[in-house]
């Protein structure tokens, strides 16, 4: 039976918005092989991967309230090429779209997932010891857990949340506890955050261990300035941060079946060197001159803004160095990477979107990545640059802080600043590129990065340590 169950909104590859996926696709697949059995549930989407892989019923159910029923199905993947066994929550009309997110019911939603599911577990002859819930999507479950009626048999489960991005919540008004199983109104309290319902709150409040996915990213929570500030201080007795793994058997330079060219031999030089050449004819790129990449999402929160402003200036300073830019967000951002890459062809070419194959022959073909991120409770694309042989310029945030050392310390790998501006990323790049120019250096530099150790193994060690606990 499963020790651990995980709750989430996303998991790769079923469902991926953003890092939550590629977290909960990985972290239980890493705690089975290290001898904790478990497994995943989320919601049932209309999506390209359901579509394409058998899924069962194993359990059904109804959710109700006061004014109606909604029944569900619990549904098994039939094939486990995860590496855990996948179950997902199937409500027609409710979970099953063609978004994870982005409706206007989505509190709605999460709301009866997260119910059904501990309906489900109730009927469980033998109960998890752990429920590990995913980001504010899966907020309301250890408060069911512990206070609803229909879930008393789930009442001594052992509660652990994640905070993978604390910016993201979805507080709705306060008549949507009509929504829940009933419940003694003595602890509706708990859920209650600024005269609204809350489920980030809720899960801070109710779970027994509270993590974050860097030791840098819980500091910044408790020491804000926001409207959360006295609730991440209070509850820090309870809280840790623990850094975020990859999975370095998908991100795997010898084996990456993304890549034409793939590590032999340890031959880094030479991998770099092929990578580099084959995207550098693909734009016309001289591959004598430094390759920097940018992968993410273009919104404020990540820097998107700095980029396009940042790269055009020192282009029209100095020709000394190639960008590639992949990415989408605000339309007026992806506008301003087309337009630097008109203005200055030569040496600027972007992808408006994402595209998995061509972010590993980025990762590749780097000389540098640049993340300007505002914030970044982990971040992961460093972790695949270093990976691969691509030095990091990073601000000095959350989990970036964390991962990334500078060069111009002792053992250093990496290129950081620390102010969310213009001239500061322009600095950075002209040390980058006088790196670069230092063959002896800058070959130290990368050798030290790929030596570094991101894998799951390391992570799932402190996670079985707090469920221990």
């Amino acid at each position: 039976m499963y020790q651990v169950i995980h709750l989430s909104a996303e998991c790769f590859p079923v469902a991926k918005v953003g890092g939550l996926g590629d977290v909960a696709g990985a972290l239980p697949k890493y705690l089975n092989q290290a001898g904790v059995p478990s497994c995943l549930v989320m919601p049932r989407y209309n999506l390209k991967w359901n579509a394409a892989h058998v899924s069962h019923s194993v359990f059904e159910g109804v959710c109700s309230t006061e004014h109606f029923n909604i029944p569900f199905h619990i549904v098994k993947a039939a094939q486990d090429t995860l590496g855990f066994d996948l179950y997902m929550v199937d409500i027609p009309g409710i979970l099953f779209r063609d978004q994870v997110y982005g409706y206007d019911d989505d509190a709605f939603r999460f709301i009866f997932f997260q119910q059904a599911v501990l309906h489900w577990l109730c009927s469980w002859e033998q109960k998890p010891s752990v429920l590990h819930a995913h980001d504010h999507h899966c907020g309301y479950a250890a408060f069911m857990a512990a206070h609803c009626y229909d879930f008393h048999p789930l009442r001594n489960i052992k509660t652990v949340f994640t905070i993978h991005n604390g910016l993201y919540t979805a507080p709705v008004p306060h008549d949507y506890a009509r929504f829940f199983p009933h419940f003694p109104r003595e602890v509706g309290g708990l859920l209650e955050w600024d005269n609204r319902i809350d489920p980030l709150a809720t899960a801070i409040k109710c779970s027994q261990k509270v993590t974050t996915v860097s030791q840098g990213y819980l500091q910044e929570l408790q020491q804000q300035q926001s409207s959360y500030s006295w609730l991440y201080q209070e509850y820090a007795y309870k809280s840790f941060g623990i850094l975020n793994g990859i999975d370095t058997q998908v991100w795997d330079p010898n084996t990456d079946a993304y890549l034409t060219h793939k590590l032999s031999e340890q031959n880094w030089l030479g991998f770099k060197q092929k990578n580099k050449e084959e995207i550098c004819k693909r734009f016309r790129f001289d591959p004598n001159l430094p390759l920097c990449v940018f992968i993410g999402r273009l919104t404020g929160e990540k820097g998107g803004d700095l980029i396009a402003p940042s790269v055009g200036e020192f282009v029209h300073q100095t020709k000394g160095m190639n960008f590639f830019l992949l990415g989408s967000g605000s339309p007026n951002l992806e506008d301003a990477l087309r337009h630097i890459s008109g203005v200055f062809p030569e040496n600027v070419a972007n992808y408006i979107g994402y595209n998995e194959t061509l972010a590993h022959e980025m990762y590749a073909a780097a000389d540098f990545l640049i993340m300007p991120s505002f914030v970044e409770p982990c971040g992961l694309n460093q972790m695949y640059a270093l990976r691969y042989g691509t030095i990091p310029i990073v601000r000095s945030v959350g989990g970036l802080k964390d991962s990334v050392k500078d060069f111009g310390d002792f053992e250093g790998y990496g290129i950081r600043f620390d102010q969310g501006t213009v001239q500061d990323i322009l600095y950075s790049l002209y040390r980058a590129k006088d790196l670069y120019y230092s063959s002896y250096t800058f070959n130290h530099v990368r050798a030290l990065g790929i030596k570094l150790d991101f894998s799951w193994e390391t992570a799932v060690k402190k996670y079985i340590s707090l469920y221990y606990q």
